[in-house]
């Protein structure tokens, strides 16, 4: 099956069949395995594996993974999906890079970032704490920051935006 894949402010194009996947047009053996009792998914790309963790997004084919310890937002839909989702102007929402979320309550604990700094998409924006443990959450795609309504010392609940960003000027 073919699907249409954003990924930090990127579009590929992913077939998948029973010997691996094709991604833009490149051949790689890929598989996937459960390691049993956990949600970790082991996943091979060209000989290589990583440790991925998916949870559903709010939209249709909305995800948010963690692999290898990296946080992306993604969204994968299949070619018919996509195009009358793009057809029926279902895609319409905000313009410019997402914001930055808190995925769940916590103490932040840093900001690495200040109103008008540059950042690059994966670039750590914000560290909160979350169950004892630090989480450093990352731009999704490059851009400009709009607004910051993180404080350290300041506790936030799952769903506040804790930083906005705006397209870079000329791109």
């Amino acid at each position: 099956m073919k699907y249409l894949v954003d990924l930090s402010g990127e579009r590929v194009e992913v077939q998948l069949d029973a010997d691996g996947a094709t991604v833009d047009g490149t051949r790689t053996s890929a598989h996937l395995a459960d390691v049993e009792g956990t949600s970790v998914r082991l996943v091979t790309i060209g000989g290589v594996q990583h440790r991925v963790v998916a949870r559903r997004g709010a939209g249709k084919g909305a995800y948010t993974l963690w692999i290898d310890g990296w946080r992306f937002d993604a969204e994968a839909l299949d070619e018919r999906t996509r195009a009358i989702r793009e057809l029926s102007a279902l895609a319409a929402g905000p313009v410019g890079p997402a914001p930055v979320i808190a995925p769940m309550p916590g103490l932040i604990v840093r900001v690495h970032v200040a109103a008008g700094d540059t950042v690059q998409a994966g670039q750590g924006v914000v560290v909160m704490e979350a169950m004892k443990m630090e989480n450093e959450l990352r731009a999704p795609a490059s851009g400009v920051v709009k607004a910051i309504h993180a404080t350290p010392g300041v506790a936030v609940e799952k769903g506040s935006v804790l930083v906005e960003f705006e397209p870079q000027a000329g791109a």
